[in-house]
C-alpha cells in the first residue's frame, strides 16, 4: 500500500533545522518553506500558508504548519481551521512563537515569568544579526534609536539549536552590541523535533492508515 503523502509548510527561519530533522530521521516527506523576511510583514504569513494549503488539497493526505502564530492575531489558525474544514488533514506546531517551542513551552514561560524583560535569539537570528537586527531596524544609520528599541530589555538569550562555537561567540557580541546581558541556552531542536517526529511517522512506509488517522496519531 503507497504510504500518506505528507507535506511540511515551514517558516525559512526554521529551514535549516527542518532539512536536518528530515535527514536525520530519512523523512519521506515534502518541505516547502515561506520566506523568513515576512516576520518583518507578518500580515503575509497566513496567506502565504494559504495559498499553500490550497494546492495541497488532493495532492497530499496530511500536511503540518510548522509555524508559531508568529505575529498573525489567529489569522493563520484561521487558515488551518478552514483547510480543515475543507478536508486536509493539517495541523500546527503548538505556540505563539520559535522560541517558546525551540525551548520548550515550560522551560519558556517559567523563564519569561521571571524577567519579562528578555530578547531572544535562534541561530537563525545570530547569523543574520546585523542584516535583520542592525540594518533591518536601522541602527546601523541611526544608531541613537538603540535605547528605543531595547531600553526596556535587561538580557539577550541566545536559544542555540547547534554547537558551534563561532555562533556562540557571534551571539554573546551581539548581546554586547545591544548593550544587553547575555545567557547562552542549548535547546537543540526542542519541541520541533517531536512535531517533525509526527511527519516521519506519518509518512513512513511501514504506515498502512491514512493520512488523517496518521497524522491524529502522531501529534
Amino acid at each position: 500500500m503507497t504510504p500518506p503523502r505528507v507535506l511540511v509548510i515551514g517558516c525559512g527561519a526554521l529551514g535549516r533545522e527542518l532539512v536536518a530533522l528530515q535527514r536525520l530521521a530519512g523523512g519521506r516527506w515534502t518541505l516547502i518553506c515561506l520566506p523568513a523576511i515576512w516576520h518583518n510583514t507578518p500580515e503575509k504569513i497566513a496567506g502565504g500558508v494559504a495559498a499553500k494549503l490550497a494546492r495541497a488539497k488532493g495532492r497530499f493526505d496530511a500536511v503540518l504548519v510548522a509555524y508559531g502564530d508568529c505575529g498573525t492575531g489567529g489569522a493563520l489558525d484561521a487558515v488551518i481551521a478552514a483547510a480543515g474544514a475543507d478536508g486536509l488533514a493539517v495541523s500546527r506546531i503548538d505556540g505563539p512563537h520559535c522560541y517558546r517551542f525551540f525551548m520548550g513551552a515550560a522551560a519558556f514561560d517559567a523563564m519569561t515569568d521571571a524577567d519579562p524583560a528578555i530578547f531572544f535569539v535562534t541561530d537563525y537570528l545570530v547569523r543574520h544579526f546585523d542584516r535583520l537586527i542592525i540594518k533591518g531596524l536601522g541602527l546601523d544609520r541611526f544608531p541613537e534609536l538603540l535605547p528605543v528599541y531595547f531600553g526596556n530589555y535587561s538580557r539577550l538569550v541566545y536559544l542555540a539549536q547547534s554547537r558551534d562555537a563561532a555562533l556562540a561567540t557571534k551571539a554573546r557580541a551581539a548581546a554586547a552590541r545591544l548593550g544587553l546581558a547575555f545567557t547562552g541556552v542549548d535547546t537543540g531542536y526542542g519541541e520541533l523535533a517531536d512535531f517533525i517526529a509526527g511527519a516521519n511517522r506519518a509518512a513512513s512506509p511501514q504506515t498502512l492508515e491514512s493520512g488523517t488517522a496518521a497524522l491524529a496519531r502522531a501529534t
